[in-house]
């Protein structure tokens, strides 16, 4: 997925109310810029930390600039959550995850379960559906280890409740963890900030729902789907 226009970057001031954040621009004028992550960016809101902005063409919007990156642990890391569903569809649709290559049709956001809306369902003459849930990754505490949630998600552990029940109705179900680093070479489940969702995933997992892990190739021109990684849990 390839970024609408060049980057812009910037030194951050704060990030607060979730979804905003001042920053400095290379001229020296403070901003405020939208933040297109809800959760907590553990590590990767440290004030005076370089970001990159994108620039909305959409002249409606009170604020044009939002957040997309930024530089932490000696490489670019990607913040805004809306991304991974994006990196996700376009290489499901040129057939680049290997695990799933064999689907053709791909259709996003159908209704599934409790009131829910699966990322991606994919169908293939002669094929079980397949349910396929997508997480965005960015926290790490160790060199090399991505972790997920960073936070409490219950709304993350009835995913995995759900994507369970479509195994057990015959479908084939995946939970997609996108992790938006370039140096991660294995997932954990952090049972230490979440044990409810680290018990919903070890119970998905032996219900049959297939994990799978993958982290991005990341300029500032770009992120796109890198290699598979492990999941360590």
């Amino acid at each position: 997925m390839r970024f609408p226009g060049p980057l812009i970057e910037a030194r951050l001031i704060r990030r607060y109310k979730r979804f905003l954040a001042d920053v400095e621009l290379a001229n020296g004028s403070i901003v405020t810029v939208h933040c297109a992550n809800p959760g907590s960016m553990l590590g990767l809101a440290e004030p005076g930390m370089r970001i990159l902005l994108s620039r909305s063409n959409n002249s409606a919007r009170k604020l044009p600039l939002s957040w997309e990156l930024v530089e932490a642990d000696g490489g670019l890391v990607g913040i805004n959550t809306a991304i991974p569903n994006r990196v996700v569809e376009e290489a499901l649709r040129e057939r680049g995850i290997a695990p799933l290559a064999a689907y053709g049709e791909v259709r996003r956001e159908v209704a599934y379960g409790k009131a829910s809306r699966i990322d991606f369902l994919l169908r293939e003459a002669g094929l079980p559906a397949a349910y396929v849930e997508v997480k965005n990754v960015h926290f790490s505490r160790t060199p090399g280890l991505a972790e997920f949630p960073d936070s409490v998600t219950a709304r993350g552990a009835r995913h995995l409740d759900e994507l369970s029940a479509m195994v057990a109705a015959g479908h084939r179900a995946v939970m997609l963890y996108l992790v938006q680093r370039t140096d991660a070479e294995a997932l954990g489940i952090c049972g230490d900030l979440d044990p409810t969702y680290a018990a919903a995933f070890r119970g998905a997992r032996d219900a049959g729902v297939e994990m799978l892990a993958y982290r991005c190739r990341i300029t500032p021109e770009e992120i796109a789907l890198d290699s598979a990684i492990a999941i360590a849990a």
